[in-house]
């Protein structure tokens, strides 16, 4: 029997707030509130999606935003987020970074500032109850002005040392370029927040490349199309800049045909650090431990490979340096053990 990956120490490190909801949950509280779900929400779930023209990021977004209009009292938001993290230590995630994006529940829970403390209080008892590290990434939605961007990068830097650990920029990176967000990054990372854009998912390596560059990006979300430049990967490797990998949504969301076609075996091989994440399960079917059992299932990583990814999500993250050396020796002693 090969060792178990759910007893395997990881961090998971790309998952978003909304997306990280259990089907369950969803259907439970649309029910409760009396809405309607489409079929691709209920008994087509988890829906058939390909995001790689307008029409199908579109469809994408209008399945998210009808998910996020469940999420109506602050029970709800309390919920998700002990659910996700029981979710997470079901799966050996021992810390979490979830992102959210306060701007899309700002009209029903007080505000920017009241919705991020809501969150931040929700993470907070989450982690003490299920006994694993949550920390809040900030993202800002590429799709609006960049100047909300600098709105929410001044509000995530006033919670530094209070759950807050890094800023993001997500939604689809065919609209708004990089650098037009340079100005919130700058402030975020002045403020000592870690930076986490998203890109190299629709688009190809240069989207990766104008994350570093122009934002200075630490962590790439997903970053898959760096396998396509030699000599982008190579830079990242030798920056030690991660890219958050999301086999299940890449393959959902149209980046590659099959599973086997994300280029995660080349990523590694050329010495990409790698965190894998699921981003969002409540759209895609699968969480942070399918994620490991791919690697194992359709990229032949033995269990020597599977622990060095581990120990890189741990690694990549913002945890603490205790945990970390925790952490990674607990990983050495997954790997000792018999198999």
């Amino acid at each position: 029997m090969p060792r178990p990956l759910d007893l395997l120490p990881k961090a998971h490190l790309h998952l978003h707030f909304t997306g990280s909801m259990r089907h369950t949950t969803l259907i439970e509280l649309a029910r409760e509130q009396g809405l309607h779900l489409p079929d691709a929400l209920e008994q087509d779930w988890p829906p058939q999606l390909r995001a790689t023209d307008e029409r199908g990021w579109f469809r994408f977004q209008r399945l998210y935003d009808i998910a996020r209009s469940v999420l109506w009292r602050p029970e709800h938001v309390y919920r998700l987020v002990r659910e996700t993290a029981e979710d997470e230590a079901a799966a050996g995630s021992r810390w979490l970074e979830i992102q959210v994006d306060p701007s899309g529940f700002a009209p029903r829970f007080g505000g920017l500032t009241a919705t991020l403390e809501l969150m931040l209080d929700a993470a907070a008892q989450a982690a003490a109850r299920s006994g694993i590290g949550i920390a809040v990434i900030v993202a800002a939605n590429r799709t609006k002005h960049p100047l909300d961007a600098n709105t929410l990068a001044r509000l995530a830097a006033q919670y530094v040392d209070k759950g807050v650990v890094g800023f993001g920029l997500s939604n689809d990176e065919r609209r708004g370029a990089a650098r037009e967000f340079e100005r919130a990054f700058r402030i975020a990372k002045r403020a000592g927040l870690l930076a986490a854009p998203h890109g190299g998912e629709l688009l190809g390596p240069r989207s990766v490349a104008q994350c570093v560059d122009d934002l200075g990006a630490d962590r790439v979300g997903h970053g898959v199309r760096a396998a396509e430049d030699p000599w982008l990967m190579q830079r990242l490797a030798e920056r030690q800049i991660c890219c958050e990998v999301c086999p299940t949504s890449n393959v959902g969301l149209g980046v590659v045909e099959r599973v086997a076609d994300v280029p995660l075996r080349r990523l590694f091989d050329a010495g990409v650090p790698i965190a894998l994440g699921s981003d969002d399960p409540l759209l895609f079917g699968a969480r942070l431990l399918r994620q490991y059992e791919l690697a194992r299932e359709a990229y032949g990583f033995g269990d020597a490979e599977i622990a060095e990814l581990a120990r890189q999500s741990i690694k990549a993250s913002t945890a603490p340096e205790g945990v970390r050396k925790e952490l990674l020796k607990e990983i050495d002693d997954w790997l000792t053990s018999p198999e």
